[in-house]
């Protein structure tokens, strides 16, 4: 057995265990739920996590920042997600629309743009595999 087999299935056997809503915020018709998670191979140090957000219709995140070390790459699944990054300019991301947050950046809002229509988002995380933890509330 090569080692690069090792990884590909320990990659794998971490994968799948780890789907499954893994926290919502009090008050908050939000859910989160892990998908995938994965030790990065040829970077030392760094993994791969992807989450699932659900928004119920009018539903909202608390304003927040994420692990230290993380670069997210967010995708509108479905719906559409009001969103504003540090100092940036409030936006509307509808499906099939993306955005990125840098290591250290302030999520004030994140919210369901439509009171009617749920909405979805991937958020994928590049951080150090220990950082934790995912996101942190903002005071």
């Amino acid at each position: 057995m090569t080692i690069r087999t090792i990884i590909a299935a320990t990659c794998a056997a971490l994968a799948f265990p780890m789907a499954g809503p893994i926290y919502a915020h009090d008050g908050e018709a939000q859910t989160v739920t892990k998908n995938f998670e994965a030790a990065i191979p040829n970077i030392p140090g760094k993994s791969l996590i992807a989450v699932e957000v659900d928004y119920a219709p009018g539903a909202s995140s608390v304003p927040h920042t994420h692990a230290k070390s993380a670069f997210i790459y967010a995708y509108v699944i479905s719906g559409a997600i009001e969103s504003k990054v540090n100092n940036g300019e409030t936006r509307i991301y509808r499906a099939g629309e993306s955005w990125s947050e840098s290591p250290g950046a302030i999520h004030s809002i994140s919210r369901n743009a439509s009171k009617t229509e749920p909405a979805k988002l991937l958020a994928v995380f590049v951080l150090d595999t220990n950082d934790n933890p995912l996101t942190t509330p903002v005071k």
